[in-house]
């Protein structure tokens, strides 16, 4: 603060003192009717949300001032913390000497209540235990959410990496890192790269395990703590859960009352996506980061802001508790079979507003009538909702039934009927009366009569004096300036009687007032006075009593959110063809026509089976660039998750065994613009695959081993395939271009090839001469998925096909028919276009193929002679060293990579290097 700054006084003054008690980027204070910022604060927030500045003079110098009315701080306040910043709010009140101000709350990026979006707004808090183990806790302040979890892991990578998982599924606007995570930089970085959130510093003490631990008992209860497995005070999810309780009533939020239920979620309980699962399976945004296009935009037909929210979380935490699922199934069968009664259902649910929100707002003393009324209509559709699905036999004998007589249905009706003394149409404002019905309070219905008489009397003044004194032009009128008035024309200013008493004189007429309307007008004030304080004291007890309802709130809207979910499920599994899935503990998965959820909805799509199991559970898909193989590993992976979100899939049929997780390695996104090269993503991503994913897991690999050299690209691809069919054994799609990799299936029992198929011969190498105009269309992408690897390479006439120029094409035609001629990596054979299988030899230290080995030589002229004795005679005592090692090498229990190292090694020795 500069020496100007500590001299200012007055409102300016008062300003920079409370600014210098918080440390919030902003601070905005109330000053009558506005909300204004001062100083820096001023200049700043002006540029943000493009305000007008003044400015306010205080001892001597000049201060920039922008404000904005009281009742237009609330978008404003958004704008701000959307940006990310934190604003401390200064509200005013009345003392005896006038008025005085104090801070009443800081609003931050993960406790702004005011938002109309739809989607969950949380808050969280981190802490890190040990190497291995992480407590997390998450708060939905606008709808009073509040749930907690452990990451831990085998290494502190893993654990790290499942803390990462969750934080992404919840997106937080802000989290709060403990004192262990705090000064850990590289985890502060990953959480500002992989997530929108605002860091903010809360204090350490908040997260020591005894407050924390006395913190969330208070709020949820010693009981419920206990009935969870909560107990102790080492536990790291409830030291975040109290330091998260601490920082939202530091903050002033004022909604810890509406966090009525702690849950707690654990691994084992959801499928396993992590954060790159869900961007490459693009859930909720596609891969550019738009919403249109992802799975969920696709599926949603929710028509309240509660299912929009609940089936966005499905979809992020599919189940793996089969109860569940089939419940969920249950229901959206019956729904998908009751036309008439859920098109019904819908349109009823469609008047519901968010009850949870609303609880929020009501425990933060910020709901006013019209959101009061809004629980009060919400609370009516329950019955409705329920005699709906009553009335219908197949929806009276779902799971639907259970859901709607989950909440206390005789306490919502009777908090309904509380709320029935609100007016029908109540004004904006909850300080001018007018909230409450006739018969709700002696005393205001009695302020309210006489109020009404005096304005009766008012309203009939002007008819009375004009008969008593003949005077036409006369009308009794009321202003700011000069309160009740009798105006008269100046040409019937000689008819005034003596009584009235002239105000001010206008050009054509004269205003006056007379004892008995200044008494009449004292009157009204003191009577809107009091009504105005009697209906707010009356509003805020009947606010107060549904903010102590807000378990009861929270019960219906989730009753009526879930309902929401399940009928939109039903909605597009009706309106698109799919089909119900076929669920088991576990076991194989096989999918009849299958189709990708978003794809199939913007092209003619063309289905395709697929059957992992028993043994066949490793899939190698081979086939051209373009052709639909990384469609093809989605779409099985897509209809798998809805599967466990309890949907109907698109396919005409489908047997899916649990899984515990899904795991996907499809592409390097924008990794590069954070410094990391592709293959170290690539690896970075298979690593976690490869250390996460179980046999009960899915997984899908898209050309695994392309970001580096293609001997480097195979081994790690063979090696990889290798662990996970014989250490991981999870259920794999793998798509490749490595031909080599189709020899797998010879090697290891449960590994198959399929490619997707494709009609017509590549286009002629052969020279541009022969080359007809038209010979890009010689090849037809079937999108057909069959047995067996491809049997050729498509790349140069894809090309082709995406227009590189006629030049690079043909010459890059040449290029390879020379590569395959020198370097005999790939060739023709048989006449098939088939690839040759690539095998070391040994005595050139080269790749070779199987023809090449076998080439006949002058020795095959006179007989057969003894390899080892070639060696021998070529290479001396060395041979007798390499061909020992040779007879004790296992080349079945060795990685292709160590293969490759030693026979290097071998040809080096037998050299003479």
């Amino acid at each position: 603060m500069s020496e100007t700054d500590t001299e200012a006084t007055g409102i300016v003054g008062e300003f920079l003192s409370l600014k210098a008690e918080t440390d919030a980027d902003f601070l905005v204070m109330q000053v009558g009717d506005f909300y204004e910022f001062f100083g820096d604060d001023a200049e700043e927030v002006a540029a943000l949300l493009d305000l007008k500045v003044s400015q306010k003079s205080s001892h001597g110098s000049n201060y920039p001032m922008a404000g904005v009315p009281v009742d237009k701080l609330t978008p404003h306040l958004k704008g701000l913390v959307e940006r990310g910043y934190r604003v401390a709010v200064a509200d005013q009140h009345e003392t005896a000497d006038g008025h005085a101000r104090e801070i009443t709350r800081v609003v931050t990026p993960g406790t702004l209540l005011e938002t109309a979006d739809a989607d969950a707004r949380y808050i969280a808090a981190v802490v890190r235990v040990a190497d291995d183990r992480y407590g997390l806790a998450f708060a939905d302040v606008t709808t009073g959410r509040f749930l907690v979890t452990d990451a831990s892991g085998s290494d502190p990578e893993d654990a790290t990496a499942r803390a990462f998982t969750e934080l992404y599924r919840f997106d937080p606007a802000e989290v709060l890192p403990g004192p262990d995570v705090r000064n850990d930089d590289a985890f502060l970085d990953r959480v500002r790269e992989r997530t929108d959130a605002v860091l903010s510093v809360h204090r350490a003490e908040a997260f020591a395990p005894g407050r924390a631990t006395h913190a969330t008992r208070e709020q949820f209860g010693a009981e419920t703590l206990d009935s969870l497995g909560l107990d102790g005070d080492e536990r790291p999810e409830v030291r975040a859960a109290g330091a998260l309780l601490s920082y939202v009533e530091e903050t002033g939020t004022g909604v810890r009352a509406s966090m009525t239920r702690l849950r707690r979620f654990r691994g084992d309980d959801h499928v396993e996506l992590d954060a790159t699962t869900q961007r490459n399976l693009e859930l909720t945004e596609t891969m550019q980061g738009d919403r249109e296009g992802s799975l969920f935009s696709t599926i949603d037909h929710t028509v309240t802001s509660p299912g929009k929210r609940r089936l966005r979380e499905w979809l992020q935490r599919p189940r793996r508790d089969l109860g569940t699922l089939r419940e969920r199934g249950d229901s959206v069968a019956a729904l998908a079979d009751s036309a008439l009664a859920r098109e019904g259902l819908r349109e009823t649910l469609g008047d519901a507003y968010d009850l949870e929100r609303l609880a929020s707002r009501s425990a933060h003393g910020s709901a006013d009538a019209r959101d009061l009324l809004r629980v009060r209509e919400t609370l009516a559709l329950l019955p409705q909702v329920a005699d709906a699905i009553a009335s219908d036999p197949r929806l009276s004998g779902s799971p639907l039934a259970d859901i709607v007589a989950r909440p206390d249905r005789e306490a919502a009706a009777a908090l309904a009927g509380e709320l029935d003394a609100l007016a029908d149409d109540p004004p904006g404002t909850i300080t001018e009366g007018g909230l409450f019905r006739r018969g709700h309070d002696d005393e205001l219905d009695e302020l309210i009569e006489r109020h009404e008489e005096a304005e009766e009397w008012l309203d009939t003044l002007d008819d009375r004096e004009k008969r008593a004194h003949g005077i036409a032009h006369l009308q009794v009128d009321r202003n700011k300036t000069d309160g009740y008035y009798i105006q008269v024309g100046k040409s019937e200013t000689e008819k005034v009687p003596d009584h009235y008493d002239r105000l001010k004189s206008l050009k054509n007429s004269e205003r006056y007032t007379t004892d008995e309307l200044d008494e009449r007008e004292r009157e009204i004030l003191r009577l809107e006075e009091r009504r105005g304080e009697l209906e707010y004291e009356l509003f805020a007890d009947l606010r107060d009593r549904v903010a102590a309802r807000a378990d009861l709130l929270q019960s219906v809207g989730r009753a009526l959110a879930e309902i929401d979910a399940l009928a939109s499920l039903a909605v597009h599994a009706v309106e698109n063809d799919w089909v119900r899935p076929d669920l088991r503990e576990s076991g194989d998965l096989r999918i009849e026509a299958g189709r990708h959820p978003v794809v199939e909805r913007t092209t003619e799509f063309v289905p395709n089976d697929a059957e992992l199991g028993g043994d066949r559970q490793f899939l190698v898909v081979t086939g051209p660039n373009m052709s639909g193989k990384s469609t093809y590993m989605r779409q099985v992976a897509l209809i798998t998750l809805l599967a466990q979100v309890g949907s109907f899939v698109p396919a005409e049929s489908a047997e899916i065994g649990l899984v515990d997780g899904i795991y996907t390695r499809v592409g390097a996104l924008d990794e590069l613009a954070q410094g990391r090269s592709t293959f170290m993503v690539e690896m970075q991503e298979l690593s976690n695959i490869l250390h996460s994913a179980s046999d009960q897991s899915l997984v899908i690999l898209d050309e695994v081993g392309r970001g580096t050299a293609t001997y480097d690209g195979i081994s790690i691809a063979w090696a990889a395939t290798e662990y996970l069919h014989n250490e991981v054994r999870a259920k794999t799609l793998f798509a490749t271009h490595y031909h080599e990799l189709t020899t797998l299936a010879d090697h290891l029992d449960r590994v198959a090839n399929v490619h997707v198929a494709v009609d017509g011969e590549p286009p002629s190498s052969s020279g541009t001469e022969s080359r007809p105009a038209d010979e890009s269309n010689d090849v037809t992408f079937l999108r057909t998925v069959e047995e067996g690897p491809t049997d050729r390479s498509y790349g140069i006439h894809v090309a082709d096909l995406a227009g590189v120029p006629g030049p690079v094409v043909e010459r890059s035609r040449d290029v390879l028919e020379k590569l395959r001629a020198d370097e005999a990596i790939e060739t023709k054979g048989g006449g098939s276009g088939g690839t040759k299988q690539v095998v070391f030899d040994v005595g050139s230290g080269e790749l070779r193929t199987e023809d090449e080995i076998r080439e006949p030589t002058e020795s095959d002229a006179t007989g057969p002679t003894d390899p080892e004795d070639d060696l021998r005679e070529r290479f001396g005592e060395d041979a007798e060293a390499v061909l020992e090692e040779l007879a004790e090498l296992s080349v079945s229990d060795t990685a292709p990579v160590e293969l490759l190292n030693r026979a290097q090694e071998w040809k080096q020795r037998l050299d003479g290097d």
